[in-house]
């Protein structure tokens, strides 16, 4: 897995406001995003049309730090 660029950077301490983008692209056009584990907590809480494969995991982004990196991230 290659990480060719943070969308927007990203430093490594404070607010994700302070911190900028939890986005990455990687070098096969796919997205990673920093935030949260919370797997254990959610996994019952997903809605009847959504699932994850044994190998995913549900993380939170903070409603302040998905907008910001929404803006970066190219239309399909």
């Amino acid at each position: 897995m290659t990480w060719p660029h943070s969308i927007s950077g990203c430093g490594d301490a404070g607010s994700p406001h302070e911190r900028g983008s939890p986005s990455f692209e990687l070098g096969n056009g796919d997205f990673a995003v920093i935030g949260t584990e919370a797997t254990a907590e959610l996994d019952g809480e997903l809605p009847p049309d959504a699932g994850r494969a044994e190998y995913e995991r549900i993380v939170v982004v903070s409603r302040e730090t998905l907008p910001r990196a929404e803006a970066d991230i190219p239309d399909a």
